[in-house]
């Protein structure tokens, strides 16, 4: 297995006390102990400090999760979940570690066969899509 430049060193830093309002597309490895109010997308991996707080989906190809994340995560190659973490939506990966007094409230896709793995998560996004979808029709608006 060859390294790439972005499982080595740290492209973007979001420190303690800052905190992002928008969404964010980043090339490489972030590193987030502050907070975010929108989604996080990056081709590489991003790691949440146990004060981070990420209102926002987040999608990468893996996640070291600390803090508190409201959204969904989303990394094809591994999540793994801190005992300080606390998820309020969906995960999917092919490769899941949880902590002990970890919170998840959310659905949860975890298999290592890529074609079972790439299945199960087409099958969520299109049950996600329709229950907002459904919610949005309930609500009297179209």
């Amino acid at each position: 297995m060859a390294f790439r430049s972005d499982d080595i060193s740290i492209n973007t830093v979001i420190g303690a006390g800052s905190s992002v309002s928008g969404n964010l597309k980043i090339n490489g490895f972030i590193r987030v102990d502050g907070d975010i109010d929108g989604n996080l997308e990056t081709t590489g991996k991003v790691i949440t400090g146990e004060h981070s707080r990420i209102r926002g989906n987040i999608i990468a190809s893996s996640v070291v999760a600390g803090g508190i994340v409201e959204g969904d995560i989303v990394a094809a190659e591994r999540i793994q979940l801190l005992s300080t973490a606390a998820v309020l939506g969906d995960i999917s990966t092919r490769r899941l570690e949880v902590a002990e007094n970890v919170i998840l409230h959310g659905y949860c896709i975890s298999l290592k066969d890529e074609n079972r793995y790439i299945e199960a998560e087409k099958d969520r996004i299109d049950r996600k899509a329709l229950a907002e979808r459904t919610l949005f029709n309930s609500s009297g608006t179209v």
